[in-house]
């Protein structure tokens, strides 16, 4: 044991002190709130350029007339300007284009009822701003003049009062008999993520496992390793040590994110009070007489909010510290039992391009858990989620999606029962093969020949 100890030492020791393990334990957990917030931060990122657009409209119905000069119906925003210019030519429009000082030219032809299509011109591409609320706009206006064709009485009233926003809020009653906030994208998200780095952790140490089996059976320091240590000792310490290192660089990134989290909640909590239980009751046809005088963005910014507040609070009914312990367990184990396989690859070739062909079998069940997430997440208490997640080949990666849906307490340690017997085959395997893969040199090795390795007695 002290051998053992001795080799999961020096292989912790000489890759924590790396300068890539100390950057990435830093910048990890950056890079993945980068990936979540930087979209979002983007994406609300105005583009302030006033832009004006010309718009030609031949059917006359989409101008008012009611305003002088006559402008179009189509209503503008703080940085979208709509300039009636019903009577200019479209030919000379587009020659002299450069020179207007116009974004766009809108031409609405007489039969757009019949095409549904009009024409946006403009001598660069037109942002998906300016299309998207031409477009809102023009059916908007459409569908109006259609339900007035149809002698529709009252019709701004009535389009006003149908107007419906609904947000289902998800509470989940527990066994002692009390309710718990619970937001299903959050628990598939957190299954997601969890499946996720289970699958990176495992394929990237068990890889460091194999490449550092790889480089010292081909520098020969092998030899003079196992002069002092058996082989099983030797891969049984590279494997455990490297492990440690994905471990620490786990619970760092878990450190960090749990302090990004906590300085968020920090900063959000005082406009989360009195946000919940906002409810309008009404009866019979009360029910449509009625309407609650909200301005539509002051709306949307009330559901907007409120939807976080909702995901803060739904943290409470995931137990982190459940999915945390099943987290490292599935990872530690499930890595053992990869590492020992990756270390197998490793001892039965003399440099990396020849590992293709045993890489595939080793690898394609971590694949298939990738590939089966979403039909899991979709269905966890299926069939096809309960057996995978026993299968011990894919286990760590399908019940780490399930966990967080509350997987029952006998599933999951009948899983990790399994995980733990296939682990106990897969070290005795390849303690086998290592010992006699780690001095074969020079020789193509094929499933064949690991076979009689297996077969072979001290």
């Amino acid at each position: 044991m002290n051998k053992i100890a001795l080799i999961i030492k020096r292989e912790y020791l000489s890759r924590v002190r790396k300068r890539s393990f100390i950057i990435m334990s830093i910048l990890g957990p950056l890079l993945f709130a980068g990936l979540m917030i930087m979209p979002a931060i983007l994406a609300s990122i105005e583009d302030k350029e006033v832009k004006k657009i010309a718009v030609i409209d031949k059917t006359t119905i989409f101008t008012s007339y009611a305003v002088s000069p006559p402008k179009s119906v189509i209503p503008e925003t703080e940085y979208m300007k709509f300039i009636n210019l019903n009577n200019a030519d479209l030919d000379s429009l587009r020659e002299n284009f450069d020179n207007t000082g116009y974004y766009a030219v809108l031409y609405i032809p007489e039969n757009i009822f019949n095409s549904e299509r009009a024409i946006l011109y403009s001598n660069k591409q037109p942002s998906l701003d300016v299309s998207s609320h031409i477009e809102n706009e023009l059916e908007r206006e459409m569908e109006n003049m259609k339900l007035v064709a149809h002698d529709i009485d009252n019709l701004e009233e009535i389009l006003r009062n149908i107007e419906t926003s609904i947000h289902v809020s998800n509470i989940k009653w527990t066994r002692e008999g009390k309710e718990k906030k619970s937001n299903t994208g959050l628990v598939m998200g957190i299954g997601y993520a969890s499946g996720l780095m289970i699958y990176m952790f495992i394929f990237i140490y068990g890889s460091m496992v194999m490449r550092g089996v790889i480089e010292e059976k081909t520098s020969r320091i092998v030899e003079i390793i196992v002069s002092s240590v058996k082989p099983f000792q030797l891969m049984m310490g590279k494997i455990i040590g490297v492990g440690m290192v994905g471990l620490t660089q786990f619970l760092i990134w878990v450190i960090f994110t749990g302090v990004l989290v906590a300085g968020t909640s920090a900063f959000m909590g005082p406009g989360m009070q009195g946000q919940e239980n906002a409810v309008t009751q009404t009866a019979g046809n009360e029910l449509f007489s009625e309407r609650i005088e909200t301005p539509a963005p002051v709306q949307e910014m009330a559901d907007d909010k409120q939807f976080l507040y909702d995901i803060i609070g739904s943290f409470e009914s995931i137990e982190p510290f459940r999915i945390l312990i099943a987290f490292i367990f599935f990872f530690l184990f499930g890595y053992l039992m990869y590492g020992s396989l990756f270390a197998i690859i490793g001892s039965a070739v003399d440099n990396e391009t020849e590992t293709q062909q045993f890489m595939l079998p080793v690898t394609l069940p971590l694949v298939l858990g990738i590939i089966l997430m979403a039909n899991v997440m979709n269905n966890p208490d299926g069939p096809l989620a309960f057996w995978f997640s026993m299968f011990p080949l894919t286990s760590p990666v399908i019940m780490m999606v399930r966990i967080p849906f509350e997987v029952p307490l006998w599933e999951v340690l009948l899983s990790a029962g399994l995980l733990i017997f296939t682990i106990l085959g897969s070290v005795w395997m390849a303690g086998k093969i290592y010992r006699t893969g780690i001095l074969m040199y020079g020789k193509k090795v094929n499933y064949k020949e690991l076979w009689k390795w297996l077969k072979y007695n001290n």
